[in-house]
């Protein structure tokens, strides 16, 4: 048998892609949508009659250290609204890991087999940082910046806070510490991506130690709660070094 008459091996083949048409990409996302927007309306249909309760377990940090513990209304349809929309984004914190499932479930098919391998774990830990993010803000920030500004104000003044404007102000915390707290996957998704490589993010810590305080600076209302968001997205992005050294040490030992 010559050499020609020979079979070789077949080449490895390299993963193929899931392709498909764009009328076929919409109906997938409208799908995605669909079953995302259900888990929000579960969750907020459950939620509906504990309302009043939810609202009063969120304005608890405030109450808590306000003279006779009382809020005001200053609009006369609040004292029904405010509470449903308090529930309307805690049933979105709720139902988040479920939205957030339906969106890998639709990015997941572009995606090779080693990048869904560190997705996934990528993705759980995003999660669960936003929720520590708004637990610590809930558990930590909020009764010491309360405390702070009952304690700030002038004599002769009596602080009468509005259920409306405190759950805007809330909620922009929970926002500003759930994003916040994801820090380390940013740090870990450029080195995996390439973008910057573990040895310029770890020669960058000075900067980055400023920046956590200009962040925190225009996020937070006075400088208790600067630094209390500072302090941890620093932490928190010396964590994302150190979890990438292990994580991806093919990007680290290439560029190092």
């Amino acid at each position: 048998m010559t050499n020609a008459a020979r079979k070789l091996p077949p080449p490895e083949e390299e993963e193929q892609l899931a392709e498909g048409t764009l009328i076929s990409h919409l109906l997938e996302l409208r799908s995605r949508i669909t079953k995302a927007l259900a888990a929000l309306i579960v969750v907020f249909v459950c939620l509906a009659p504990f309302s009043t309760r939810i609202f009063e377990l969120v304005s608890a940090p405030l109450r808590a250290v306000l003279p006779g513990g009382q809020m005001i209304v200053t609009d006369v349809a609040a004292p029904f609204l405010t509470p449903f929309k308090t529930t309307f984004f805690v049933a979105l914190f709720m139902a988040m890991p479920v939205v957030l499932h339906q969106v890998w479930r639709f990015v997941a098919p572009g995606l090779y087999r080693k990048e869904r391998r560190l997705a996934v774990p990528l993705l759980a830990s995003s999660i669960v940082l936003f929720y520590a993010g708004m637990a610590f803000a809930y558990f930590v920030v909020f009764p010491i910046m309360f405390k702070f500004f009952v304690g700030s104000t002038p004599a002769g003044v009596e602080m009468l806070t509005d259920i409306s404007s405190y759950l805007d102000f809330v909620l922009t915390l929970f926002l500003a510490f759930g994003i916040a707290f994801e820090t380390p996957i940013v740090t870990m998704a450029l080195i995996w991506s390439g973008v910057c490589s573990r040895t310029t993010l770890a020669g960058a810590r000075p900067y980055v130690f400023l920046g956590t305080f200009v962040v925190g600076m225009l996020l937070a209302p006075d400088v208790s709660s600067m630094t209390l968001m500072a302090i941890p997205m620093y932490l928190l992005y010396e964590a994302g070094l150190v979890f990438a050294r292990f994580l991806f040490p093919e990007q680290v030992a290439a560029k190092t």
